[in-house]
């Protein structure tokens, strides 16, 4: 192993590996080349010795634990981001072990620095109520009053995540008889999702703004400058509009509305009006039905109509049902059945 080898297998390893044959998006790339970056530099300083004069050597199991440690103590990382730059490096160290087998002894024992625990997320939705108080209050008037209606109502209808608002283009809506939205989301795959009535009248009306006709490869949501919305703007926007249901009289501290608050909530929402569990899998392009079921659970609204449904009479004298109640309940039946 020589100097130059830590820098030929770093640019292969992005360009060869994670783009060309894992495929990666350009947003998931970036990931993580900020991870590798972050580690690089982390050595350097260690070593004292600059990034360019670092070799293979220098990518000991010790400092790998070393700068796992100095994201959370000095950082200040959270310790969901800590196993994200840790899922980085197992890649990385086990691509570099592919190519270089002197590495592989190192490569497992990164390998075998396990994730920490860390609790589930609060999945943070907004309830129907929010959902109308929202829009009732969204301006009418203004430049780009229309554009983030539109913005708005589109990720209430789709549960898209914002890096596919962002990427989203003309040629991906069909607005015709059966209006939907053609998605480009996680592992590069598409998915079809239908659109409401007042969705698909807002972005025409959108799209008809324009002075000329829209061509199929025009963002559908554009910026102050007229270049496509990025992650982030769609981000400000939101919370912009979000800031009077932002603060829960009964939370300790302000709710924070993001972009994927509303994938949430569709879910939710979608879950709650009947919509088949395997559909909404579909509808919001999830690999697995685990990631779906999830919503199941923090929706107590159909909890406590199950609840209702199952309660025996108070009245002493009638006692239990000789015949369960929920045998006889078509909706609940219909819910269970979709679990």
């Amino acid at each position: 192993m020589n100097d130059e080898n830590l820098g030929r297998i770093t640019y292969s390893f992005f360009t060869d590996y994670l783009a060309a044959q894992k495929g990666l998006r350009p947003a998931s790339i970036k990931s993580y080349r900020d991870t590798i970056r972050l580690f690089l530099q982390f050595v350097s300083a260690n070593m004292r010795r600059k990034i360019t004069r670092l070799s293979l050597q220098d990518l000991t199991f010790e400092r790998v634990k070393e700068f796992l440690h100095y994201l959370e103590e000095d950082r200040k990382n959270h310790i969901r981001t800590r196993n994200h730059r840790l899922t980085v490096l197992h890649t990385f160290f086990g691509y570099i072990a592919m190519r270089i087998p002197e590495m592989l002894a190192i490569s497992e024992q990164v390998a075998a620095i396990p994730m920490k625990r860390v609790p589930s997320p609060e999945t943070s939705f907004l309830e129907r109520e929010e959902i109308s108080a929202l829009f009732a209050h969204l301006p009418s008037k203004g430049r780009y009053a229309l554009r983030d209606r539109a913005l708005f109502m589109f990720l209430y209808n789709t549960g898209a995540r914002v890096q596919e608002v962002a990427d989203l283009r003309v040629g991906d809506l069909d607005l015709d008889a059966s209006p939907r939205v053609r998605l480009h989301g996680k592992g590069d795959k598409w998915r079809t999702c239908p659109l409401w009535e007042e969705t698909t009248n807002l972005l025409k009306t959108l799209l008809g703004q324009k002075t000329i006709n829209a061509a199929p490869e025009d963002a559908v949501f554009l910026s102050q400058n007229g270049k496509p919305l990025t992650r982030y703007g769609i981000y400000k926007i939101v919370r912009r509009h979000t800031d009077s249901i932002q603060k829960d009289k009964k939370a300790a501290s302000p709710r924070r509305v993001s972009p994927h608050v509303f994938r949430h909530t569709a879910a939710v929402h979608l879950l709650e009006s009947g919509v088949e569990v395997n559909v909404i899998r579909s509808w919001l392009g999830h690999v697995s039905l685990d990631t779906t079921n999830r919503y199941a659970e923090i929706t107590t609204r159909m909890k406590e109509a199950a609840l209702r449904v199952c309660e025996p009479k108070n009245s002493s004298s009638v006692g239990y049902h000789t015949k369960p109640i929920w045998r006889e309940d078509e909706t609940l039946l219909s819910w269970l059945d979709s679990l």
